[in-house]
């Protein structure tokens, strides 16, 4: 249970978004200085069952396996086996994306890190080019391979030269080929060995570890958010994200570095801990300090005022631009099934909501109030 007296605006904030039916369901930590200072399970992860949310429940991620495996990329870096400007063309030689004239430009693994290099996802544009390509987001598509997913990413025209401009985008996905080439592994088997075993994390993967604590997804709705099907559509910016919310449960679905994982607040929250406090044992405190700094410049400055981008994460530059009651310096991703993350660098604060409604959970109201009572708190 949460301190009602230190926290009672963290859980006004939970407790509206619960009854206000804007939520079906959300799992919330906090940590300050490296102890978990709140932590609340709130609604039902699965209300037609009739099973409330347990601190322990386990979630589609979607993005927020990004910076899972990205710091898995950096550990391979640090022990010399990728390098930051290395083609991709090293580890995957058919993945030769071209420009729009028909040029080859080289897309470095910073570029991919960083979004950075071209690509993009098929949500940007209801009928843009990723869609008509079928390329996967990740989330979709339940037993695609990697190599069949690559190669259609490879057939689309880059949307920009490597380094000059930033694209969210199914780079990660990318990565993840680059790290099974260099591992001789599966995507799942080597973030497992070289991020979750040192941490001692068990119930984040690439499967579910028990399909008990298994989240129902669900998708915002009036009256109330509506279950997803086996295939669910919705709209978002210009375009729309297709879910399949039993893809995971496919051992042939490719193992997706953008968008793939399942797992709790508990083992997030760990992860991103472990980064905040200097790395150890998984990187030196050098690396992610780089993760940390703005690798970008200014690319993002015109599309998302007082942003930047490090490497696993957005950076907020100028919280004052970005409108948000943080620390400059502060990182923070969400993902797509309904999650939301950041880190407080300053006031050394580390908080994950974890919902099952998207994409309020990722987006809404819920992700800004929840920073509001986190500086109210402190």
């Amino acid at each position: 249970m949460s301190d009602k007296t230190a926290f009672s605006a963290i859980d006004d904030v939970v407790d509206a978004a619960i009854s206000s039916k804007k939520l079906v369901g959300t799992v919330v930590l906090m940590a300050k200085d490296g102890e978990i200072v709140y932590r609340r399970a709130a609604g039902m992860a699965d209300r037609e069952a009739g099973l409330p949310m347990r601190e322990d429940t386990i979630f589609r991620l979607a993005s927020v396996t990004k910076p899972i495996v990205t710091a898995a990329t950096m550990r391979l870096i640090e022990q010399g086996r990728i390098g930051l400007d290395d083609p991709v063309t090293k580890w995957l030689p058919d993945f030769r994306p071209k420009l729009a004239d028909g040029s080859e430009p080289t897309i470095l693994i910073r570029h991919l890190l960083t979004h950075t290099s071209g690509l993009s996802y098929s949500f940007e544009a209801e009928d843009g080019p990723y869609a008509r390509a079928g390329v996967s987001d990740g989330v979709d598509q339940p037993g695609l391979p990697l190599a069949e997913n690559l190669k259609r990413i490879a057939s689309v025209p880059l949307a920009f030269a490597p380094g000059t401009g930033w694209q969210y985008s199914v780079a990660m996905d990318v990565i993840g080929g680059v790290i099974e080439k260099e591992t001789g592994r599966r995507l799942g088997d080597a973030v497992a060995e070289l991020v979750m075993q040192p941490l001692g994390l068990g119930d984040t993967g690439f499967s579910v570890a028990d399909r008990s604590r298994l989240s129902v997804a669900y998708v915002d709705g009036s009256p109330e958010p509506k279950r997803m099907s086996e295939t669910e559509t919705v709209r978002l910016l210009n375009g729309s994200v297709t879910f399949a919310p039993d893809r995971i449960f496919n051992p042939d679905s490719f193992h997706s570095g953008g968008g793939g994982m399942a797992g709790t607040a508990g083992d997030v929250i760990a992860i991103l801990e472990a980064l905040r406090k200097g790395g150890a044992p998984l990187l030196s405190q050098a690396t992610v300090q780089q993760m940390m700094t703005n690798q970008i410049g200014d690319l993002l400055e015109e599309a998302r005022p007082g942003f930047g981008f490090g490497y696993g994460w957005a950076i907020i530059r100028d919280p004052a631009k970005a409108g948000l009651p943080v620390s400059a310096g502060s990182l923070q991703w969400g993902g797509v099934y309904g999650h939301h993350w950041f880190i407080d660098l300053e006031r050394k604060i580390t908080l994950v909501g974890l919902t099952n409604t998207t994409p309020e959970g990722m987006w809404g109201s819920f992700t800004l109030d929840l920073k509001k009572a986190m500086a109210a708190s402190f």
